[in-house]
């Protein structure tokens, strides 16, 4: 009679470990390269800042995102859709 027992606990540690495998689960990754490649056709060029303000866009910090492309020699509405798009999935 044990032994249903034992199965159904091994059975839901089973899950919970499952499940936590889930939740531990890197999101999934931004659009680091549409971003950057946005900011290159809006004149910028491909550079370290570029790649950079392209990350805070990743994390959500849109303003900075933008901020960094404008310094970078992207015009305002660009930057703004480049940013946007760094934060979504890539397709």
């Amino acid at each position: 009679m044990r032994s249903p027992t034992r199965t159904a606990g091994v059975l839901a540690a089973l899950a919970l470990t499952l499940g936590g495998a889930v939740l531990t689960a890197p999101a999934a990754r931004a659009d680091i390269p549409a971003c950057t490649q946005m900011a290159t056709q809006a004149g910028a060029t491909a550079s370290d800042s570029v790649t950079a303000a392209c990350g805070r866009g990743v994390v959500g910090d849109l303003q900075g995102c933008v901020t960094g492309l404008t310094g970078a020699g992207v015009a305002g509405g660009a930057a703004n859709g480049a940013c946007r798009a760094a934060a979504h999935e890539p397709r």
